[in-house]
C-alpha cells in the first residue's frame, strides 16, 4: 500500500510498470453509462442508456452521443465533462481538416489524432488522464468503422462492442448473435437486446438514444421518438419469442 500511495498520485511508473493515474482513469470510464456500437455493410449504428440520475431529469438534456461531423459521431462512457472537451477536440479537427484539404476527414486519422491528445495527459506531471472512453463510428468512402478510444490512448477496432458499467453482459450478447451480414435494422435490434440486458431496470425510448449512418448517405441522424419506440417494440418481441 505504501508503494502504490507513492506512485498513484501522478503519471510516474511503478516498479511494476503501472501507471496508477491510467487504471483510475479506466476505473472512472467502466463505472459509466453502457454503450453499444456495431458495423454493418450499409452503416454504423451507437446506442447508449443514458441512465437518468432521477426521475426529474428530463431525457433529452443528457448527451452521450455526439456528432462529431456529418459523417461520425461518438459515443461516451464515464465522465461527461472530459467527454465534451474530447468531442470538441474532434470537431476542431474535423473542421480544420476540412478547411485545409476540403473534403471530409478519415475516421481512423481523426481516431488516431484523439488518441494522441489523450495519451499526452498520461505523460505529463500537473496533469491526468480523461476519465472516458468513447465509441467514434463512422462511414468514409463507402467503409464503416468503429472504434473504442482507452484513456491511455490506445484504441482498438470492431465489428461490435460496448463500453461502460455494462459491457460485459452487451459484449456477451453481441459475441453470441452478431453475424457478418447483418443490416442496420437487424444492428439496431440486436443492439437494443444488448442494452437491455446490461440494464437492470430495462430501456424505454426516455432513456436510450440511438444514432445510425448509412453508407450511402454518410450522415449520422438519431432516430425520432416514435421510430425508437417501433424498435424497442420488434426488439421486445423477438425476444419473447426466442430471438427467432
Amino acid at each position: 500500500m505504501e508503494e502504490m500511495a507513492n506512485y498513484d498520485k501522478g503519471v510516474a511508473y511503478s516498479p511494476d510498470g503501472r501507471l496508477f493515474q491510467v487504471e483510475y482513469a479506466r476505473e472512472a470510464a467502466k463505472r459509466g453509462a453502457t454503450a453499444v456500437g456495431i458495423k454493418t455493410a450499409d452503416g454504423v449504428v451507437l446506442l447508449v442508456d443514458k441512465r437518468l440520475p432521477s426521475k426529474l431529469v428530463e431525457g433529452s438534456s443528457v448527451e452521450k452521443i455526439f456528432l462529431i461531423d456529418n459523417h461520425i459521431a461518438a459515443a461516451s462512457s464515464g465522465l461527461t465533462a472530459d467527454a465534451r472537451i474530447l468531442i470538441n477536440s474532434c470537431r476542431s479537427v474535423a473542421q480544420s481538416n476540412k478547411t485545409a484539404f476540403d473534403e471530409p476527414i478519415g475516421v481512423r486519422t481523426l481516431v488516431k489524432n484523439i488518441c494522441d491528445y489523450q495519451q499526452i495527459f498520461t505523460q505529463q506531471a500537473g496533469l491526468r488522464p480523461f476519465g472516458v472512453a468513447l465509441l467514434i463510428a463512422g462511414v468514409y468512402d463507402n467503409k464503416s468503422y468503429l472504434y473504442e478510444t482507452d484513456p491511455s490512448g490506445a484504441l482498438f477496432g470492431y465489428e461490435a462492442t460496448a463500453i461502460g458499467s455494462g459491457k460485459t453482459v452487451a459484449v456477451e450478447t453481441l459475441e453470441q448473435e452478431y453475424k457478418e451480414n447483418i443490416n442496420l435494422e437487424e444492428a439496431v435490434l440486436l443492439g437494443l437486446k444488448a442494452l437491455n440486458k446490461a440494464t437492470e431496470e430495462g430501456i424505454d425510448s426516455d432513456t436510450v438514444d440511438v444514432w445510425l449512418v448509412e453508407s450511402k448517405t454518410e450522415e449520422f441522424r438519431a432516430l425520432e421518438r416514435k421510430e425508437l419506440e417501433s424498435y424497442i417494440k420488434k426488439a421486445q418481441k423477438k425476444e419473447e419469442k426466442g430471438g427467432e
